[in-house]
This record gives structure tokens, sequence and C-alpha cells, in this order.
């Protein structure tokens, strides 16, 4: 990072709203914007951004560059992106907001007493990288449109005992949308995610042909190399063969484990080592739970 990057934390809407120079936010603990109604914002400095609060936003003209993670990306068309509480974002001293679209913020503590609150933790996609953005068709943007009009009609009334349960229930719909297109996405780019499903198995493959293993290969360890983020090439894989990340990790290395009990006479210490193991006994439990046999009990099968 350059040392004349400025860091800003949002702790609350209200600190959000101040520094881009908006009005006192409706309601303290959600907000949403159009951006084609955001003050001009220039910034003379690379700026790392935190925030404690769900940013979800549609952006259908957006002339800035931005970092999210490690991964730098230019928006050229309209997308949906959506960002943890939290999670760092990098802006370019040149940046823009968006000409028009939508931007939601929503404090955690709104949804705490909801079901949502909950569930939103398990949408994936929030932690996605900013290249993994959401692109919706025309007919997908129209539909997504017609949600954000509700809760911004809804946020500008006057608060009644019912305005968050009504807020809450469009921002889950919202979700549930997104949801659904990213299925879509995986779909649509099936030929995309086999290359990818080749990449990960040829990183794999050369990972246990090495005669220098140090430690066990995890999800993160795989994004990584690919260039993506965790949650991502998870679902993505999920979409493509039925497992997780972790769960095709544990695939190979079992049929790479069955491969030297059968005809090696190491020890399971010395396979688990080979392996990545940094304790035997998690090996033989591994081994066990998928081939309901102990490596032991294995490789007398062969004898």
């Amino acid at each position: 990072m350059n040392t004349d990057t400025l860091t800003i934390h949002f702790k609350t809407i209200s600190d959000f709203n101040l520094r881009v120079g908006l009005s006192k936010p409706k309601h303290p603990l959600v907000s949403i914007q159009r951006f084609e109604d955001l003050p001009v914002v220039k910034s003379v400095h690379r700026t790392k951004l935190i925030s404690e609060f769900y940013q979800i936003t549609l952006k259908t003209a957006c002339p800035c560059k931005m970092q999210y993670g490690q991964t730098p990306f230019d928006f050229d068309e309209g997308v949906i992106s959506c960002f943890a509480p939290r999670q760092v974002t990098v802006i370019d001293k040149d940046f823009e907001f968006a000409k028009s679209g939508w931007l939601v913020i929503i404090h955690p503590d709104f949804l705490r007493t909801y079901p949502l609150g909950v569930k939103i933790k398990d949408y994936g996609f929030f932690d996605y990288e900013i290249n993994e953005a959401l692109i919706l068709s025309d007919e997908e943007q129209k539909s997504i449109e017609t949600i954000f009009e509700q809760i911004e009609k809804e946020y500008l009334l006057p608060i009644d005992d019912f305005s968050q349960d009504v807020m809450i229930s469009a921002i889950d719909l919202l979700l549930t949308h997104f949801n659904r297109y990213y299925k879509r996405q995986f779909n649509t780019r099936k030929t995309q995610h086999s290359d990818l499903l080749y990449k990960v198995e040829k990183i794999l493959n050369s990972y246990f042909l090495s005669t220098d293993v140090q430690k066990l290969p995890g999800p993160a360890h795989l994004a990584e190399q690919l260039n993506l983020s965790s949650k991502y090439l998870s679902d993505c894989l999920k979409q493509l063969t039925g497992q997780t990340t972790q769960q095709i990790i544990h695939e190979k290395l079992i049929e790479k484990a069955k491969d030297i009990l059968s005809t090696t006479e190491y020890s399971v210490s010395e396979i688990a080592y080979q392996l990545g193991f940094e304790y035997p006994q998690s090996f033989s439990k591994l081994f066990k739970s998928k081939m309901n046999v102990s490596p032991l009990e294995f490789r007398r099968s062969f004898n």
C-alpha cells in the first residue's frame, strides 16, 4: 500500500453521510440513496475505506476504479455488488461515484432481532471480490429497481411501528433475487467454470506431487492462486460439481492417501506428514469419516 493512502473508517451511517456531503439520514441504522442524487466527491488521495455496515449497490454507470482485497476493477457497466461490514475497499484518487443507480446502507443492528440478521451472513456474495459482481440482464435489472423503489418509498415515509418490518421484508426479497440471479450467472458461465475446475485440479495435483509439502492446502490458498475470493470459488465449484472447495480438496487428499496406503509401507504418521497434516490423528479421523475404515484397515484390505 502506498504511504500516501488515506484511511477512512465509517462507524455510523451519519459518519458516511457527513463525509460525502449528504444530510443526516432519516433513520440512524438504514439509508437508501440514488447515485444520481449524490454530490460530486473529489479525492486527492488514494483512499482505503472501512465501514461497520452492509452496503448494497446497483451501479448503472460508473467511471470509477476500485480495488477490493488484492484485485483492481473498473466498473464499465451496470452491476450489483455487496459489501459486508469491516471489509476493506480501496478507491483511486480520481474516484467518482456512479452516475446512476442505488446505494443501500444497513447497519447490522437494524437486522439484529430479525431472521435476516442471521440469513444475511450466509449469502456468499457479500464476500465476493468486486470483479465477481452480479451482471444483470435488462429484465432482471427492472425487477431489482422496483424493489429499490419500494425500499426508498418506505424510507421516505414517517417512521411508525411497521417501518422496519416493511423495509426488512423488501431487503430480504432483494437479496433473495440476488441469490437467484447469481445462480443464473453461474449456470451461464459453466464453460468458464469448467476451466476453473481444471485449474483447481492442476493446482492440487501439483501440490500432491511435490516432495516439499509443508502445509495442507485450504480453500483460501486455492482462491489466492486463482485470484478469486474463497466464497466465490466455493460457490462456483458447488454449482459445477455439487462440492465445495473444501470437499474437493478432501476428495483429492483421500485419493492420494489411498494410493500411498496401497502401494507403500509408510506408516500412517509418515503419510499424514507427507500430505501436510500437522497431527497424524487429524488425518486418521478425516480418512475414517470419508472411507468408513481407518487407514490401517484400508491397507489390510490390499494384503
